[in-house]
């Protein structure tokens, strides 16, 4: 993402705290410029629409969970790499997910399918399954793709589960489920 100036910063930073804690739809952009201490015309400045400010939402928090997930991955010995990044997906989910997958709250909020926003959040979701892929790939797994498609579940019915409440730690279940599937795949 390119530098922003001081009052599109402030206005991304506002827009991704209401926009996550209270929901897309539900949260204008008067509320927005209010809580960024703007004026409405400096947003449309910075953004141009409030379509291309969720947009920005959600490209830089997916930026923030890309470096994430990948310096946790990076910090565990080789043998775990494919565990690890269930124990990043659990530490992000106590600090920056509370809510859910924002990208999965998004889709839900965003039916559209000509919405610029889709195409982040789809394109969020298939780094992730690519990334899953090339860990099984570096695993010696013999059967990648499936095996990456199968982990790509297991994440995101945790974090969706996780903002339902409706597991005590669903994460932790698909770890559990996850070390199954490496132990069937022979890694």
């Amino acid at each position: 993402m390119e530098a922003l100036t001081p009052a599109a910063r402030r206005v991304l930073d506002s827009a991704a705290e209401l926009f996550y804690g209270h929901g897309i739809n539900a949260v204008g952009v008067d509320l927005i410029a209010k809580h960024a201490g703007v004026t409405k015309k400096t947003l449309y400045e910075r953004f141009g629409s409030k379509e291309a400010l969720i947009s920005a939402y959600l490209r830089e928090r997916d930026e923030r969970w890309r470096s994430w997930l990948t310096a946790q991955v990076d910090a565990a010995p080789p043998q775990d790499r494919i565990l690890a990044t269930f124990d990043a997906l659990a530490a992000w989910m106590r600090r920056e997910n509370p809510r859910g997958c924002g990208f999965v709250n998004a889709a839900a909020e965003l039916p559209d399918a000509d919405h610029p926003a889709r195409a982040v959040i789809a394109d969020q979701k298939h780094w992730l399954r690519g990334y899953l892929r090339e860990l099984c790939e570096e695993a010696g797994a013999s059967e990648a793709g499936e095996l990456a498609d199968e982990l790509l579940l297991l994440h995101e019915g945790a974090t969706v589960l996780n903002g339902l409440s409706a597991l005590a730690d669903p994460v932790a279940v698909s770890r559990r489920m996850a070390l199954a599937a490496l132990e069937r795949a022979g890694l």
